[in-house]
């Protein structure tokens, strides 16, 4: 069956279009995106503003569209924490269902965290034992552990690299003070929950996912996208921590000039190597994979495992 993922998050709206069976792997048919990011169209009061929810309707209205034409069965469509944490979010969903027919699902931070972590196990399989799992998106920082298909542990946290660089980052090259107190920030909040996994005992395979990894995973040596989803890529504390004040050095074209960094995202790239680092080094990471899937291709698997029998007998 062919399912389309209609992923509202804090940085892009993406389509993502799969052919899937239960017990097969999702493969991808087409991909549709635009870079709305939506944390950093907030207002002062939380509210996405009216040209930032005009685009956003726009937007997904064409990836309705674009699924119609590629055959999609279904779309699962979910947001995350930028329509989830706006003020009036309530309108905004509203406002969606009313023009476009799609009835956004919002999914919780530990929902997102829940859905990556699945992805990761079924991706690294059972032999990966226990697996730590982290996501830096636009909007939040997603961290879960765990030897089964649901992790023991989970939190999320409001460390998004779009979220940071709107907040703390104003200047590019950046301000070293402002760089300072980032990172004190970051550090702090995320000693809070490492509590929670110690006591659960050290992993035995480390996994990052979502695109700020797989970029910061780029600039340090990691094969390129042409290569393959299943050529293995790893990312460094070592080699983060030396690109950390290089990144910070330099200004948002230079770094949209590094390798695998798109325009879109080079402005948002230091504070997620401030959180990636942050959270490598207070959870005693050394080194960890990149994960070619994440929260889209969770939802894809969890729906697929919860067809009714009679309709996995068709399929």
């Amino acid at each position: 069956m062919r399912l389309g993922v209609l992923d509202v998050g804090s940085n892009t709206v993406h389509l993502l279009v799969v052919d899937a069976h239960p017990g097969a792997r999702p493969l991808p048919a087409h991909s549709h995106k635009a870079e709305l990011r939506l944390a950093e169209l907030l207002d002062a009061d939380g509210a996405i503003g009216p040209k930032g929810v005009d685009r956003l309707v726009s937007t997904i209205a064409g990836a309705v569209l674009a699924a119609e034409d590629k055959g999609c069965e279904d779309v699962l469509p979910f947001a995350t924490s930028a329509v989830r944490e706006a003020t009036n979010a309530d309108k905004v969903l509203a406002r969606v269902r009313d023009e476009t027919g799609v009835d956004l699902a919002v999914l919780s931070g530990e929902e997102e965290a829940r859905l990556t972590f699945l992805a990761a196990r079924r991706w690294f399989g059972w032999s990966a034992g226990k697996l730590l799992v982290l996501d830096i998106g636009g909007g939040s920082l997603e961290v879960a552990f765990g030897i089964d298909e649901e992790p023991d542990a989970v939190v999320s946290l409001p460390l998004g690299a779009g979220r940071l660089t709107a907040a703390w980052l104003p200047s590019h090259p950046a301000d070293p003070l402002e760089v300072k107190a980032l990172r004190r920030h970051v550090r702090a909040r995320i000693a809070r929950s490492v509590g929670e996994f110690t006591r659960f005992g050290g992993p035995d395979h480390v996994v990052g996912t979502s695109k700020t990894f797989k970029q910061l995973a780029r600039i340090t040596g990691a094969a390129r996208s042409t290569e393959g989803r299943y050529v293995q890529r790893v990312l460094t504390r070592k080699a983060l921590e030396e690109w950390v004040p290089k990144l910070a050095a330099m200004t948002i074209e230079q770094r949209g000039r590094l390798p695998g960094v798109s325009e879109g995202r080079s402005a948002q790239l230091l504070a997620g190597a401030l959180v990636a680092e942050g959270t490598m080094d207070l959870f005693g990471v050394e080194e960890l994979e990149i994960c070619p899937w994440a929260l889209r291709e969770g939802v894809i698997l969890r729906r697929l495992d919860h067809l009714p029998a009679e309709r996995v007998a068709l399929n």
